[in-house]
């Protein structure tokens, strides 16, 4: 007997009529498909399987269920498809063993609960592998893992969570020992005339457009010690001011340096009441840029094995807090599904680069203005594979990749909905930075709520509009080409943020993480034969990493991480 059943709501709130009732990951999924088929064990035994594709329009992610009416729990897998573009997972009632797995005019039969006494899932189980391998490396088992901290993660998680008071205590280190503690001020030098031709930014429309820089500090060269990455065209830690350069051996892959008070005057002076003033300090303090041609690479995101929960924020006002339920969408953990902070290992060979994601669930809501009072507090959503494990809040600011792989950046609209069946990943983080790019004025438009503090959430001091470290993400599109920015500012409030990425005429940008070079980490990936050689934005990045046995292992690539991630991917040939 097979029994099918699904869920297809193109709005995506399927369920929503059991909003205000706690629910489960699985329950939260408005396109689920469900089939089930009675089966016999290899003893005789008998038993229901179910098999839940999460999303078939991404056909990522699956649940098998395995219950042999015994009066013991049901066994729950968390499967992955490892080729969800070309393979089909389904259960046969003519196969009561396992799963078929259908790829073209093959299919392929996978015995997983029909050899005992253990069966080939339980040892997949028990191999503690964040990825276990299943019939012939089509499938993965996901299991948990425990993802690594550093020790100040420890340490301020260890005060949020376990001392009453322990988020002021946090606030209180971070503003005494941590403002402006990476800061570096911008070093330059005169461009020798005899070497301006040397260090061309390239092409037109094979690399991103440059910073529109003050025209006195044209041709300036940035002096920078800590830039970690190799470039072509350049000596080493010299770089033209705002020019982009490819990184060495990683074509599609560029780096830039800028500060903000070099940048032109009439940017500088643009929209006064969205974007305040700078201070000297952050004015000076060095960015650094790295930027993807999205022509050669696919993104994708991942959980954290602890990041970003499901709970409550924080921030969210107690009033907007339903005491019914354990978080804003019903659920409270994504039990039994699996976040392993790692790379998988089809995506693992072909990763050139990985960096943090947002802010944690603590801090991924808002405490005041109108996003506070709506949507329980307006949660950041974010979703993996298809999987929604918080929704997409109207209002923020949104990083989403679909199923064609389309890379795109905008403030949510509810309208926008629509697009969930074939979103691969997404992940919010607060309201934009830059909103859009007036091509009457050629020039980017910052945000509404850029220098207004509490509102958009920004974190830090409001009292002392704090400058930190801070991360961004941005979107620029030159003719037919588009770039994926990322940017780590030494020293920064988001104004200078914005007009950063107004130099270099952004459509669109975002705030990610902050506060330490843990939280801004960004590392690439060049291999040569069988050596993996890994390079950081900044080098100290690398103190995040790991050596096991005089063997180098990047974060998010070699071992699991607490944090979640975004990384890029070099395109597959068609």
């Amino acid at each position: 007997m097979l029994i099918i059943s699904a869920l297809w709501n193109p709005e995506g709130r399927a369920d929503d009529p059991g909003v205000s009732t706690p629910k489960t990951i699985i329950e939260l999924q408005p396109f689920r498909q469900t089939n089930s088929i009675q089966i016999k064990s290899a003893q005789g035994r008998e038993g229901l399987a179910t098999l839940i594709n999460i999303n078939p329009g991404v056909n990522a992610w699956f649940l098998l269920r395995l219950d042999f009416h015994e009066g013991t729990p049901a066994e729950e897998y968390h499967l992955q498809n490892t080729d969800a573009e070309t393979q089909k997972l389904s259960l046969d009632a003519d196969y009561p063993y396992g799963l078929v797995v259908e790829e073209g005019v093959n299919r392929y039969t996978c015995n997983l609960w029909g050899v005992e006494p253990r069966t080939v899932l339980k040892r997949a189980r028990a191999s503690g592998a964040a990825y276990a391998p299943l019939c012939d490396g089509r499938l993965y088992l996901r299991n948990p893992a425990k993802g690594h901290r550093t020790r100040i993660e420890m340490a301020t998680d260890f005060l949020r969570d376990e001392v009453p008071g322990g988020e002021k205590i946090v606030t209180i280190v971070r503003d005494t020992f941590f403002a402006d503690a990476y800061r570096e001020k911008t070093k330059t030098a005169e461009t020798p005339k005899t070497s301006a031709r040397e260090l061309s930014p390239g092409k037109p429309g094979t690399v991103p457009a440059s910073a529109l820089l003050d025209q006195k500090e044209a041709g300036r060269i940035v002096v920078s010690t800590h830039l970690g990455i190799e470039v072509l065209e350049s000596p080493p830690h010299e770089i033209v001011l705002g020019n982009w350069y490819e990184a060495k051996d990683n074509p599609g892959i560029f780096i830039s340096l800028i500060a903000a008070n070099r940048i032109a005057p009439e940017i500088l002076r643009s929209y006064p009441k969205r974007v305040a003033n700078l201070d000297r300090l952050e004015a000076e303090a060095l960015v650094y840029m790295i930027a993807f041609d999205l022509d050669r690479f696919n993104l994708g995101f991942a959980l954290g094995t602890e990041h970003p929960r499901v709970d409550w924020s924080d921030h969210a006002r107690e009033q907007l807090k339903d005491p019914s339920l354990p978080g804003p969408d019903g659920i409270g953990n994504i039990v039994p599904l699996v976040s392993t902070g790692l790379i998988n290992p089809k995506d693992a060979g072909r990763t050139v680069a990985a960096f943090t994601g947002g802010f944690k669930r603590a801090h991924g809501a808002f405490r005041s203005g109108d996003l506070a009072l709506k949507n329980h507090g307006s949660h950041y959503g974010f979703m993996e594979d298809g999987v929604i494990f918080s929704k997409l809040q109207p209002g923020l600011a949104t990083i989403y990749a679909l199923n064609d792989r389309r890379v795109d950046m905008k403030t949510w609209e509810d309208e926008d909905n629509r697009l969930l069946p074939s979103i691969r990943y997404a992940r919010q983080n607060g309201v934009p930075i830059i909103t859009d790019f007036d091509p009457a004025n050629q020039m980017s438009v910052p945000g509404p709520l850029v220098s207004r503090w509490g509102e958009g959430n920004w974190s830090g001091s409001e009292d002392n509009k704090l400058r930190t470290m801070r991360a961004g993400a941005a979107l620029q599109e030159r003719g037919e080409k588009r770039f994926f920015l990322y940017a780590v500012f030494t020293s920064a409030t988001p104004s200078a943020m914005a007009r950063v990425f107004q130099a270099y005429g952004c459509r669109y940008a975002m705030l990610l993480d902050m506060n330490a070079l843990e939280h801004t980490y960004l590392s690439v990936y060049r291999r040569q034969g069988s050596k993996l050689y890994v390079q950081h934005l900044i080098q100290g990045m690398s103190e995040v990493d790991k050596s096991s046995k005089g063997e180098y292992i990047p974060r998010f690539l070699g071992f699991p991480d607490n944090r979640d991630f975004f990384y890029f991917m070099q395109k597959e040939a068609p």
